[in-house]
């Protein structure tokens, strides 16, 4: 009965130990803060913090480099492969050791146990000692060898504030721990044994020696040769701490704000980075950025996206200089949100061909235009009367665009930017306006280079997909290589917010724009890469934009001043698209798309107005349209005219018989816009006057350029006190004939070709009326403002 209770007990205790012994180790071994760090696709470090607690240390890594475990090894625990956690054989000898010395002069601790010394950061006792042999048995039975001497690498202090291998390597020689010398390595290897009198920079010659005798164990050991041994000896040691490299301090700090909503859980990060692309577009912004500071031009950034994978290749927040507080250089201002100036009316222009409002080369009124008091002018303040879309949109023209928006309804297009998940537009439509196509809102360069590749990505899946989209086409690019995308190819859908055939049209007429310092000579040269380009500039030079595009990359590039401070000069053309040609030139050549046949047509287009041919356009062509061409209307601007037998004269039934009239067709343009057309267009023929005795009245031989009907009008106060003048402007169809002028049915004045007259009328509502010699009239009505009211 006895023995069996002593048996019982026994049972009980084992039990009880074995319960102890399995949950007696931490859930969690090291509760220290690490390092935010950032790598490259290929594993070379990008940039780096320190961690919260002020140290240098970097989390765990996936491997360790075989020259440090067999240097760690050699010199802390060469049987470290084959105890359990104890080694029964060093600890014995360090009893020895410190019996004979009288003092403790070896701890017999194995790298295993190093690493629960390091886990528990208690002060060293012989109680505290029989725990770690203890917590380094148990850890033994979770934790395979490689990942026990990981933590040791990890957390092992290397002197100063650096804790663990990968810092150390990077504190002290500038590189990675994989490409150390064997010379190296064993320096670092020898570190943390007493890393408070051995670091870099102090006991320089006591450092030495404690290498060179690791170097010698390691011959003896036969895992070096002598050669190679006393190569590593004639090595210099390190002295001070090196920085460690900042080549993307932006997307650093965007990874530190973003990390939790990546679900990652380490605070290291390897990134879809180029890191030579990086490395090479850091220094050429550099050399931008140098020479833009003369013109207090400070700040310069720049986004590179492999557009088939959607993943960012080179991530360039700002032009990195903390050494000028001033430069405010630390503001990432790829996520800062700007006035995108001119980048929205590609946007604009595929919008209008996907819904079928526009044709490529239909014809834009470019005439002054005042819509609700809002008056746009073009970059150059020049008209060109009509103008193609196509055309309009290579120039960047500002009023073509606000026509176009004005027709497609800003809160239609304001609609569209929000499907293609712009951040910015926080403020209803109406807050926006018309000048939503000017840069009157703000974006992104992240947004901005988003849509972007959003179209390109369609369009290159045109024929993966069989024509279908990929509801995943406008996703947020990735820069983590951890990040995957869920999309299957089954989830492809028949509808997308733009169609290929759109998407098409709008990079050809992307591409025509002239690039800066070519003169348009670089189409005669084959080897010039294709690529779909577009600039803005925002209103008061603040900001200067490039955005660039071939089936393989998105470029964007911003420039400007951190602050907002405007600046002369800063113009999209002539600041932003030379780096932006620059960078293309960094990245591989690609061919241009490839034309969505199914998804085009051909169509008659009417070519004098870019319209659908009508029964009356006199030159027509086969074009390829997309399929919501067949909802744009026919041609407007052809009719038919009557003339006499001569050819000379317009006339009508009334006055000519029908047999011998000549029927002809004719491309009649408005005449504000026929005013300025026809100073470009030297192939523009008038409509000839009609023959005498058969003026037709309300032939709408004349048009109000400025200001147009119901318009209002603000006349600022001179500098002497006086009130200023408005200039009218009209166009009358035949520039011989007089117009006269009348302001509330009071005569004011007449004029001959050149009709603009000056005028200082009272505020309130006026009728404006025109009558010319044959009695044909205009009338209509605008609005004087009181300066008072000026900003009503």
């Amino acid at each position: 009965m006895y023995k069996q209770k002593a048996l019982l007990i026994s049972d009980i205790i084992c039990l009880l130990l074995f319960v102890i012994f399995l949950f007696s180790l931490p859930k969690q071994l090291f509760k220290s803060p690490t390092s935010y760090v950032l790598e490259a696709s290929n594993g070379e470090l990008l940039s780096a913090s320190i961690a919260s607690d002020g140290q240098w240390r970097f989390p765990v890594a996936d491997s360790v480099p075989v020259k440090f475990v067999k240097c760690i090894t050699a010199f802390e625990d060469k049987r470290y492969f084959l105890h359990f956690g104890v080694d029964p054989v060093a600890m014995s000898r360090a009893m020895k050791l410190n019996l004979k010395a009288k003092a403790v002069v070896s701890g017999g601790s194995t790298l295993t146990m190093q690493v629960m010394r390091l886990s528990r950061k208690q002060n060293r006792s012989i109680w505290q000692k029989l725990t770690e042999m203890w917590l380094a048995t148990r850890l033994e039975f979770t934790y395979s060898k490689k990942e026990i001497i990981g933590l040791y690498a990890a957390n092992a202090p290397f002197g100063s504030n650096v804790v663990g291998l990968d810092a150390a390597s990077w504190r002290y020689y500038g590189r990675k721990a994989e490409n150390l010398s064997w010379g190296e390595m064993a320096t670092l290897a020898v570190l943390p044994n007493s890393p408070s009198l051995v670091h870099p920079g102090k006991n320089s010659v006591r450092l030495i020696k404690k290498r060179n005798d690791l170097l010698d164990k390691l011959v003896k050991l036969n895992i070096i040769d002598q050669q190679t041994a006393n190569l590593s000896k004639s090595e210099p040691i390190p002295s001070n701490p090196l920085p460690l490299p900042q080549n993307a301090p932006h997307l650093l700090s965007r990874f530190k704000e973003e990390r939790k909503s990546l679900q990652i859980s380490s605070t290291s990060l390897k990134t879809t980075i180029d890191y030579d692309l990086q490395l090479k577009l850091n220094e050429l912004l550099k050399r931008y950025n140098n020479r833009y500071k003369a013109n207090g031009i400070n700040n310069i950034a720049a986004l590179v996206i492999d557009v088939k994978t959607g993943t960012v290749m080179s991530y360039i927040g700002n032009c990195y200089q903390p050494e000028n507080a001033a430069f405010e250089s630390y503001v990432d201002m790829i996520k800062a949100p700007r006035s995108p100036g001119s980048t929205l009316k590609p946007l604009l222009y595929a919008s209008m061909l996907t819904d079928g409002m526009l044709l490529p080369k239909t014809l834009v009124a470019d005439v002054p235009t005042q819509i609700s008091g809002y008056t746009p002018q073009n970059y150059d303040l020049g008209y060109d009367g009509a103008i193609s879309a196509d055309k309009a949109l290579s120039r960047s023209l500002n009023i073509p665009a606000v026509k176009m928006l004005q027709q497609y309804k800003y809160e239609r297009f304001y609609d569209k930017l929000k499907k293609l998940n712009f951040s910015t537009l926080n403020q209803p439509a109406d807050h926006y306006g018309l000048s939503l196509i000017l840069g009157g809102s703000e974006v992104t360069m992240w947004d901005l280079a988003k849509s972007y590749m959003g179209m390109a990505k369609t369009l290159n899946q045109y024929n993966e997909y069989q024509g279908k989209y990929n509801p995943h086409d406008y996703d947020a690019p990735v820069y983590a290589k951890e990040q995957k995308s869920s999309f299957k190819k089954e989830e492809t859908e028949l509808n997308s917010i733009l169609d290929h055939g759109s998407i098409w049209a709008t990079f050809n007429a992307m591409e025509e724009v002239m690039r800066p310092g070519d003169e348009g000579l670089w189409e005669q040269f084959s080897s010039s890469q294709r690529i779909a380009w577009k600039t803005g500039t925002s209103f008061g030079f603040r900001d200067a934009w490039a955005i660039g595009l071939t089936p393989d990359y998105v470029v964007c590039v911003w420039v400007g001043n951190a602050d907002g401070e405007g600046r002369p000069g800063l113009v999209g053309i002539d600041i932003a698209a030379p780096v932006l040609f620059d960078i293309f030139r960094q990245l591989p050549s690609s061919k241009w798309f490839v034309t969505p046949q199914t998804k085009l047509k051909k169509m008659l287009v009417c070519k004098q107005s870019g319209y659908k041919a009508g029964d009356f356009c006199t030159d027509k062509s086969l074009e390829l349209v997309s399929f919501a061409a067949e909802k744009t209307n026919t041609c407007p601007y052809h009719k038919l005219i009557h003339l006499d037998k001569t050819g000379t004269f317009r006339v009508t039934d009334d006055c000519e018989t029908t047999s011998s009239m000549i029927h002809q067709k004719w491309f009649v343009l408005p005449p504000s816009m026929e005013y300025y057309y026809k100073i470009k267009h030297s192939e523009y023929k008038i409509l000839p006057p009609f023959k005498q005795g058969c003026d037709v009245v309300g032939n709408a031989v004349m048009d109000m350029i400025y200001p147009k009907n119901n318009a209002t009008v603000y006349i600022p106060i001179e500098l002497d006190g006086t009130r200023g003048k408005v200039i009218l402007n009209a166009a009358h169809r035949n520039t011989e004939r007089k117009i006269y002028w009348h302001i509330d049915q009071e005569y004011i004045g007449s004029t001959k070709s050149f009709h603009q007259i000056a005028i200082s009328p009272q505020p309130g509502k006026h009728t404006l009326t025109l009558v010319d010699e044959k009695g044909e009239r205009l009338v209509q009505v605008f609005t004087i403002l009181d300066k008072d009211k000026k900003t009503n």
